[in-house]
């Protein structure tokens, strides 16, 4: 497993390469000028120019690729145009609350698939079956963002329970940060749910009729035994490549969700850089979430000799 691991953390670099190049290609692409915004509206031809050259942005595009990939392998990922800020700092700042978001949406986006998809398998064409197959399809036709406007409007201005948007901190006030929390992860983890309970319905139902599953139970053995140590094992192989995938999505940022709530994770850092022309800090959120997403793939692809010993890595 360890030679496959290092072959793989290999293979990132080409990918993270030509990422690189096609994300400074086009982010640079984005119509106006940073130097236009940070100038202001009433800036002279001269002081457009000077900041320009401040900032390196009269080079050829090309140059000024190289010099950036230069920076970031001494990891220099360079500082704002906007407030002067470095990147990386401003990076690290918001990674904590994606991650934070990512975990509590897979834990609630697994709470419900995992005993939905396997009760369902269970009893095909019960009430329960027919119950689950509709929370999936619902889950699936609801938009994020219309689900995140609906939970607002229910929660926090009807019921006033929630805090609408924001993520308090901790130490000052436990409760309000989990409550501030519980909407935009629950938005994120029933959109994980709908997908992963119809991959896990399906995977167990294709178990549960294979050959040694009847042999586990004319064995004599329990009925939980032969779903949770023989059925869910194998059922989980096809499930954990969708799992790893909207993980990826969630690691990503969640950029629409977190800007509904005022999340201040990485994906509202990406948004807010769009609307600035801040290259600098757009082109690093973007290259973490590439890099998040490889890494969870990668992760998911080493779990997968986890869940099923005979699995072997050539």
């Amino acid at each position: 497993m360890g030679k496959y691991a290092l072959r793989r953390l290999l293979q990132m670099i080409p990918v993270l390469i030509i990422v690189s190049i096609l994300i400074f290609a086009i982010i640079h692409l984005i119509p106006g000028n940073p130097a236009q915004l940070m100038a202001g509206p009433n800036a002279t031809p001269e002081q457009l120019t000077a900041l320009n050259q401040q900032y390196g942005l009269d080079k050829p595009l090309v140059q000024q690729y190289f010099i950036w990939i230069q920076n970031v392998l001494h990891g220099n990922l360079g500082t704002s145009f906007i407030n002067g800020f470095p990147v990386g700092k401003l990076i690290l700042q918001r990674i904590p609350a994606t991650l934070e978001l990512a975990l509590a949406a897979a834990f609630i986006g697994l709470l419900f698939s995992v005993p939905l998809g396997i009760f369902s398998a269970l009893k095909p064409g019960s009430i329960l079956d027919f119950l689950t197959t509709l929370f999936s399809a619902l889950s699936f036709a609801v938009p994020s963002f219309w689900l995140a406007i609906l939970l607002v409007l229910l929660f926090s201005l009807h019921f006033k329970i929630l805090p609408p948007s924001g993520r308090p901190p901790f130490t000052e006030d436990p409760v309000l940060h989990l409550k501030s929390l519980l909407m935009p992860a629950f938005t994120l983890g029933i959109a994980m749910a709908a997908k992963l309970t119809r991959y896990l319905r399906s995977a167990m139902l294709d178990v549960l009729d294979q050959d040694y599953i009847r042999t586990a139970r004319a064995k004599g053995l329990s009925n939980s035994t032969v779903v949770i140590r023989h059925a869910l094992r194998n059922a989980l192989i096809p499930v954990i490549t969708v799992f790893g995938l909207q993980v990826g999505d969630l690691l990503s940022g969640a950029i629409i969700v977190e800007s509904i709530f005022a999340w201040p994770g990485v994906g509202r850092l990406t948004i807010q850089a769009i609307g600035w022309r801040d290259y600098s800090i757009l082109q690093a959120s973007v290259m973490f979430i590439v890099f998040a997403f490889l890494a969870v793939n990668l992760l998911t692809d080493l779990a997968y000799g986890l869940i099923n010993p005979r699995i072997r890595y050539d």
